[in-house]
């Protein structure tokens, strides 16, 4: 049994990549037989393909990565062997690959949940439940399973590490282009982000905290007045000496 933990190539194919057994002449649905290199074809593979990124994912969540396998991203996913070999050839291009897939859907879906918010004040506000919503999607808890497993997993680790760099440089210019109201002073955006992040990511990874909900609830009305107040100092550089404007003056000093 191979498995994401184990050697370094998956089985050996049992059947053809696309499932058929050697030598058919099955044609695509419709009667019109095409060239396997063809439209129809390449639509196939890349929705086989999109299928074991997404059973990699399922199994990450739902079994935890130690005991994700081969065998079971396969039959997840609906497809043979040959097909599962055909795509991912090695564990370490199916790990690579369900990586940059994770770190892609994390960028659609915080974009999907914020794209329609208009007003900048508001959309502060929405974004931040928008983050909320995504660090307790399944997509979050299949990288904070494979962080965990990469901490005493070297060859995880060496895939991970680089990957989540580039989705947190990503993730930094999708939020420029998101607000732009935020880039008057770019240090108050920095300070809005990593308060965020730090913040939230912390709440999210303690979901047996007793009375968590209405202690989060608390934590995030508090997050979105200190959000307004970072804004405002940057919309007007005010000289009151606020906990923004103190940050601001620590900062201009070194």
């Amino acid at each position: 049994m191979a498995t994401l933990t184990g050697s370094t190539t998956l089985d050996t194919p049992e059947d053809t990549p696309d499932d058929r057994p050697a030598g058919s002449d099955a044609a695509p649905p419709g009667g019109t037989r095409r060239r396997r290199s063809g439209g129809w074809q390449a639509a196939k593979s890349a929705s086989r393909r999109q299928a074991i990124l997404d059973a990699a994912l399922d199994c990450f969540v739902t079994l935890g990565y130690a005991r994700t396998t081969s065998e079971r991203i396969a039959e997840r996913a609906g497809v043979s062997r040959g097909a599962m070999v055909h795509h991912f050839p090695t564990k370490q291009g199916l790990i690579q690959a369900a990586i940059e897939y994770l770190c892609a859907r994390r960028i659609e879906s915080f974009r999907a949940g914020i794209s329609t918010i208009g007003d900048a004040r508001d959309r502060a506000e929405r974004g931040l439940d928008a983050y909320w919503a995504h660090l307790n999607s399944p997509q979050f808890a299949a990288f904070q399973e494979l962080v965990v497993a990469a901490r005493t997993n070297p060859e995880l680790d060496e895939v991970l590490r680089p990957a989540t760099a580039r989705f947190e440089q990503e993730w930094y210019r999708t939020a420029c282009e998101i607000f732009p109201e935020w880039q008057k002073d770019r240090r108050l955006f920095d300070l809005a982000m990593d308060l965020t992040q730090f913040l939230l990511e912390g709440m999210a990874l303690n979901p047996l905290t007793d009375q968590a909900e209405a202690r989060v609830q608390r934590v995030l009305r508090y997050h979105k007045d200190r959000l307004r107040e970072i804004l405002l100092s940057a919309d007007d550089g005010r000289d009151a000496l606020s906990a923004v404007e103190r940050f601001r003056r620590r900062s201009e000093s070194g």
